[in-house]
């Protein structure tokens, strides 16, 4: 072996003979070595979570919180470290970050990106120009109109000429209802192109919805200056009637609010009392209360010039469900109101009117509605009501 290493000229039976001999002495190192598995490479069950890890191998980049392989953190320290990269580097590489998240419409993604690029304090005013109107972009397609018109704004401090962010800059103010400024900022862009047809029909847009908007404001404040005087004729006859509410002190004015005046209970409360069409009569919700069942009936609109039997006339076109012995009729009730200011009740002459009733020193109106109770004469339920236990309102 020794004088085939020393021998300048090989035959080709010596050079076959070395190479074996060589293969021989590698084999038998190899069997020498020890004997033990290999547990430095992939788990067989998780290799392609691990190759999906890999920088090379994976499909998309590592989202906050994810487990981040060594390897990528060595790259991106190489694109993020401020020693490796001047400061306008760094805010390209956020940039070039941002706009892979817009490709991909990760909109909140690319604002941090854009966000960390302009805290780079790049001096580039054109780099920083584009950071801020691409951050108004990602803030516009999420709807953030206030965030990217101040963006927008800003990338035209850096660079007045940016006709992409003088164009994004109106698309906000539009959005944003600043009329005024968007009609600027459309006629700069045709300043510099009269053919921006995206501009020419923002303008037209603008100034459409602005009309709108303001002949709308004048029909609202038309029909705001309508209810306001309604509400005050209508404050006025409840006034002139000295009408009472249980919901205010005794011998003081009442001070009359729509919160007053709307009906607690739940069938009611969309119609409060209210004037009719002439203005002269009153149009009153009421609830009656059935004690001996624990149930209401309630009308939503009586005037007030109809009489209790008008009122009982109509309850009781159909008899009631619960009631088994028919004694609900018309003619076989008598109806009640609670003053519950001294905690007593007074009986309603059936002749009566609404107004009459009203007008009684005693009524008082409950809960934005009136009240009435209904039960069978002469009977068992109308004796336990009237002798119930009340206790008077008391205020401080």
């Amino acid at each position: 072996m020794e004088n085939l290493a020393t021998k300048k000229n090989w035959t080709e039976e010596e050079r076959l003979e070395l190479a074996a001999q060589l293969d021989a002495d590698l084999d038998q190192f190899i069997d020498s070595l020890e004997k033990k598995r290999y547990e430095e490479g992939w788990p067989e069950d998780r290799w392609q979570e691990e190759m999906d890890k890999h920088p090379f191998f994976m499909k998309r980049a590592p989202q906050p919180g994810d487990e981040v392989h060594p390897m990528f953190e060595g790259l991106q320290k190489l694109k993020y470290d401020p020693e490796e990269n001047t400061l306008e580097e760094l805010a390209l590489n956020y940039k070039e970050d941002g706009n892979f998240y817009m490709k991909h419409k990760k909109f909140r993604m690319s604002i941090y990106s854009f966000t960390e690029g302009i805290k780079t304090k790049c001096e580039n005013p054109d780099v920083l120009s584009v950071l801020y109107n691409n951050r108004s972009a990602a803030h516009y397609f999420l709807k953030n109109y206030r965030s990217a018109l101040s963006d927008a704004q800003r990338a035209l401090f850096y660079k007045p000429v940016y006709t992409k962010a003088r164009w994004r800059a109106a698309q906000c103010a539009h959005e944003l209802d600043k009329f005024d400024l968007c009609t600027q900022l459309c006629e700069e862009l045709l300043e510099v192109d009269i053919d921006h047809k995206e501009a020419k029909a923002l303008l037209h847009k603008n100034k459409m919805k602005k009309l709108d908007i303001e002949r709308n404001q004048r029909k609202e404040a038309a029909e705001a200056k309508r209810q306001l005087t309604r509400f005050q004729k209508l404050k006025d006859a409840l006034e002139h009637r000295a009408v009472k509410f249980d919901d205010q002190p005794i011998n003081k004015r009442p001070n009359i609010s729509e919160d007053l005046l709307r009906p607690k209970f739940l069938p009611l409360e969309d119609y409060p009392v209210h004037l009719d069409q002439d203005g002269s009569s009153l149009i009153w919700p009421a609830a009656f209360s059935y004690p001996e069942f624990l149930l209401s009936d309630f009308q939503q609109q009586l005037p007030e010039s109809a009489t209790m039997t008008d009122c009982l006339n109509t309850l009781f076109a159909e008899p009631l469900p619960c009631d088994k012995t028919l004694s609900y009729r018309p003619e076989a009730v008598n109806v009640y109101y609670e003053n519950r200011k001294v905690g007593c009740v007074h009986k309603v002459s059936p002749n009566k009117t609404l107004r009459e009733i009203v007008d009684e020193k005693s009524f008082f109106v409950s809960g934005g509605a009136l009240l009435f109770y209904v039960v069978p004469k002469e009977s068992r339920v109308e004796q336990e009501f009237i002798h119930q236990q009340r206790r008077p309102m008391v205020y401080s």
